[in-house]
């Protein structure tokens, strides 16, 4: 079966649903829901038939079945099967849903009609293959640090103007510059090494009725911000894994000051203490730890 997808299905433990998308992202999904079915959760996500082979899969179902048992939680049950490559995007969508993110914004999938609002921030999103739904624990827990900062009232349903200047490295769909920009950032530099990323970040905005001169897209890291400013950005956000803000931490010296903040996740509670570890040799302290599940949002400023 040419250009053709592997649909990977999960049911599991719902408390074990943060580290199935960890897992599945870590795999190469490129894009995953989930649902309740009882009082289970069923997980699908996506992967290029092209990409991975039936060894793989079974190597990630033995991993799915190891996580589960280091926590004490029944084996998941998972099964794949191949599908056309026009139905992959459609399969997953039909079960994404309208979601109440913090006490302000509200995510609504670009293919469905607008729900009630309330007196919340609506933010379309398209995701196309990138990551940043809104589903992920690291995504909310970001989003909800981002309404801290920005301080956005939840009196009104239009956000403050806020004079401040962001860096998103690792942007993934773009769902915290988008975010981030309607609760009243001034401006954000949004970076992503993935290509499609850029693309979907910059499909995002236009969906979202940023202006061009708000969300500045590029690909790259922490050196192409560098190059694009003209000052150090007010603040940074960077969801991706420990492993790789690890490696970022030490570049983020050239676009900050001393006033900057930082918002960090796509990090596992165990993995913490190195991160703030390198933080703090870098120059930058710890403010506060927020904890979802077993991921965490490191909320920082300049020691």
């Amino acid at each position: 079966m040419a250009n053709s997808w592997w649909e990977i299905q999960i049911l599991s433990d719902p408390l074990l649903e943060d580290t199935l998308f960890w897992r599945l992202d870590a795999f190469g999904c490129l894009g995953a829901s989930s649902q309740m079915k009882g009082v289970s959760c069923l997980i699908r996500a996506y992967v290029p038939e092209a990409q991975v082979q039936m060894l793989d899969l079974a190597a990630l179902s033995l991993l799915l079945r190891q996580d589960a048992l280091c926590f004490g939680f029944p084996i998941p049950v998972a099964q794949w099967n191949l599908i056309e490559e026009e139905n992959w995007a459609t399969n997953w969508k039909q079960h994404w849903k309208p979601q109440k993110v913090g006490d302000r914004l509200l995510i609504n999938p670009a293919w469905l009609p607008t729900p009630e609002m309330g007196d919340r921030v609506l933010l379309k999103l398209e995701p196309g293959v990138a990551f940043g739904t809104g589903e992920h624990a690291t995504t909310q827990l970001c989003l909800e640090a981002l309404e801290m900062r920005l301080g956005a009232p939840a009196v009104t349903t239009e956000p403050l103007p806020i004079n401040l200047v962001l860096a998103d490295v690792g942007c993934g769909s773009g769902i915290l510059s988008v975010g981030a920009l309607l609760l009243g950032a001034k401006q954000i530099y949004a970076v992503d090494t993935d290509p499609l990323a850029v693309k979907a970040t910059r499909e995002n905005g236009d969906l979202n009725q940023i202006e061009q001169d708000r969300l500045i897209i590029a690909q790259g890291s922490v050196d192409q911000i560098a190059e694009m400013i003209d000052a150090p950005v007010d603040g940074i956000v960077c969801n991706i894994l420990a492993e790789v803000i690890i490696d970022l931490i030490p570049q983020m010296t050239a676009i900050i000051k001393p006033t900057t903040w930082g918002i960090l996740s796509g990090i596992l509670v165990e993995q913490a203490k190195p991160v703030a570890d390198t933080l703090e040799a870098n120059g930058w302290m710890v403010a506060a730890l927020w904890k979802r599940g077993e991921w965490c949002c490191l909320n920082i400023r300049r020691s």
